[in-house]
This record gives structure tokens, C-alpha cells and sequence, in this order.
């Protein structure tokens, strides 16, 4: 186990440094010129040349590829003497709009994107997994046309539709809801609660009804297998037969899509939270892509993919838990 998960982490880190690669590739090779975007507009030729220097911009691109990546494990120094500033581990540059480090701008926003993140994968786990798994077990009953519908519609959707349509419902018409604003959770839990309820919702009725078809379609070969034909014969309750035999091996390829899932909205619901205007990950990327803030665009761009990267090193140990035949010493 210890070796397998040493080789998993050492692999995560190799795809990290792929994508950081190619991110400050195309990062580099975009036609705004990174210099006049930290000086703004109305700037001399002389602050571009000095902000230049500060930036390591004129040095060959792999020497500055090599100095954002020891800034990430180290820190760096950007600028020398007295306009020399310090940017703290893991540094991922400055912001060119706010001139904030980039990783203390990705830590403010984590609490909003990991809020709608756990609260909408709870929600979908709850409602899609159980409804597939109704389903199979009702396989061509009305409970079965209907929650396959009712999923085919989710699917269908587009979350954009879905939030606006929540927010017209509940919060014009019904008024049973606030507009979502970021709260905290320790200071006003009712609050942050009633915040996160319709972003929970619009993501839920996207992925639940994935989860849903997936856990049916799953669930009834499993069904069929035979494993399963043996257990019935030996006399087990049809329960038993359900959670302890079918139910596990259709649980893999679930776990599989729901840390993938998870990973992604961790980096940033960013349809989701700038319909509900909140101010997470996503949000941040969205601001930082329309204002052309290449650092924030690059942080943001490596923060989500640790989190897809380490889910899937994550989802790859759950294995062994759900499927006993999973070895993982022999991968």
C-alpha cells in the first residue's frame, strides 16, 4: 500500500508539473504583453522596462518556468534592492489587478467554493444514488420511467437555466429564500445555510440525475451477475444480496465520477457562482479571464488541477475498500 500510494503521489506530481508546463506556456505565449498588463494603461516605456525587471520577464522562458516552480515549493523574490518584494511559499505570483499574492486570493475563496462543493455532492450522493438504486430494484415500474425522466431532464438543463430559474422561484415569487451572499459558516449558520440551499440545489439537479443513471445501469448488471445468482441461492435475504454483494462492485465506477466531480467544483463552481454572484474560486477565474490577470488565471488554473489530480490518487485507495479483488500492491 505505502509503495503503490508513494508511486500514485509521485505520479500526481509529474502530471502538476505537465500542466504547470503548458499552462505558463500558453500563459507566455498570448499576445498581451504580461509587463503592460501589471502597469495598466496610461504607463511610460520606462515603469513597463523596471516592472520587466521586477517580473524576471526578461530572462529566457525556461529560466522563468524554473523560478515559478521553486516558488511554489520556496517562495521567491521579485525585483532586487529596494524595490525587492517577497512573495511567501507557495508563491504563485501577484495579481496584476489587486497586486495581492495569488495564493492568499485562492485561500479567501476556498471556504465559498468548498461550501457549494461538499453541501451540492452531499445533496446529488443523497438523491441520485438513491433514486438508481430505487430504480434497479423497480426495474419497468413507474418509480423507474419516472426517476429516469425526471434525471434525463436534470441532465439536460443547463445549470444557468436551473440558478436563474431557482432564484426567480424562490426568491422573487415565493420569497422563501434571500439571494445568495457569502456568510460564513461560524458566524451566522442559518445564514450561510440559506445562502448555499439554491446553489446546492442547481448543481444537485445536474449531477443527480447523472449519478442516478449511472448507479441503475450499473446496479442491474451487477444484478445479473453470477455472484449474486449464488447468494440468492444460498438462502439470503434479497437486502443482504442488494447492499452486500451487488451493491459494492456497482459503488466503483461511482466513486470513480464523484472524485473527479468533487475535484472539479473544489477548483471553482464558475457557471454556478457568478449566476448567484458568489465569490468563490470560479468567480475569481471568471474576474481574472475578463480582465486579462494572467497570474490569477494561471493560480487558479493549478489549484483546480491538484484537486482533480489528488481526488483521482484518493478514489484510486477507496478501491481496495469497496472491491476486496483490487490489488493494489500489484498495480
Amino acid at each position: 500500500m505505502i509503495v503503490y500510494l508513494l508511486k500514485r503521489l509521485g505520479a500526481a506530481a509529474a502530471i502538476l508539473l505537465v500542466i504547470c508546463a503548458l499552462t505558463f506556456t500558453i500563459f507566455y505565449i498570448a499576445p498581451d504583453d504580461p509587463a503592460q498588463r501589471a502597469c495598466g494603461k496610461a504607463c511610460t516605456p520606462e515603469r513597463i522596462e523596471q516592472i520587466r525587471d521586477q517580473l524576471g520577464l526578461d530572462t529566457p522562458i525556461p529560466g522563468q518556468f524554473a523560478s515559478y516552480v521553486r516558488g511554489i515549493f520556496a517562495g521567491r523574490t521579485y525585483g532586487t534592492g529596494s524595490t525587492a518584494v517577497e512573495c511567501p511559499f507557495p508563491c504563485l505570483g501577484f495579481s496584476f489587478q489587486t497586486n495581492v499574492p495569488v495564493q492568499e486570493l485562492l485561500v479567501s475563496r476556498l471556504p465559498v467554493s468548498a461550501s457549494i462543493a461538499v453541501g451540492a455532492a452531499v445533496l446529488w450522493l443523497l438523491v441520485g444514488v438513491g433514486a438508481g438504486v430505487l430504480a434497479a430494484l423497480r426495474k419497468g415500474s413507474w418509480w423507474d420511467r419516472t426517476a429516469m425522466g425526471a434525471a434525463l431532464g436534470g441532465i439536460s438543463l443547463p445549470i444557468y437555466l436551473t440558478a436563474l430559474v431557482l432564484q426567480y422561484l424562490l426568491v422573487v415569487v415565493f420569497e422563501v429564500l434571500p439571494y445568495p451572499r457569502a456568510v460564513g459558516l461560524l458566524e451566522d449558520p442559518a445564514g450561510w445555510f440559506a445562502s448555499m440551499l439554491m446553489p446546492w440545489i442547481a448543481l444537485a439537479a445536474l449531477y443527480a440525475g447523472m449519478y442516478a443513471r449511472l448507479t441503475r445501469t450499473e446496479l442491474i448488471g451487477a444484478l445479473n451477475q453470477n455472484f449474486v445468482r449464488t447468494a440468492r441461492a444460498k438462502g439470503l435475504p434479497e437486502r443482504t444480496v442488494v447492499r452486500r454483494h451487488a451493491l459494492r462492485p456497482t459503488l466503483t465506477p461511482i466513486v470513480t465520477v464523484f472524485g473527479m466531480d468533487l475535484g472539479a467544483l473544489l477548483g471553482g463552481a464558475l457557471i454556478t457562482e457568478s449566476v448567484f454572484g458568489l465569490p468563490g474560486v470560479g468567480k475569481l477565474a471568471a474576474d481574472a479571464i475578463n480582465s486579462s490577470d494572467q497570474p490569477v488565471i494561471l493560480g487558479v488554473t493549478l489549484f483546480a488541477a491538484a484537486f482533480i489530480v489528488f481526488a483521482n490518487v484518493i478514489v484510486d485507495l477507496l478501491y481496495a475498500v469497496l472491491d476486496p479483488r483490487i490489488r493494489l500492491g500489484a498495480s
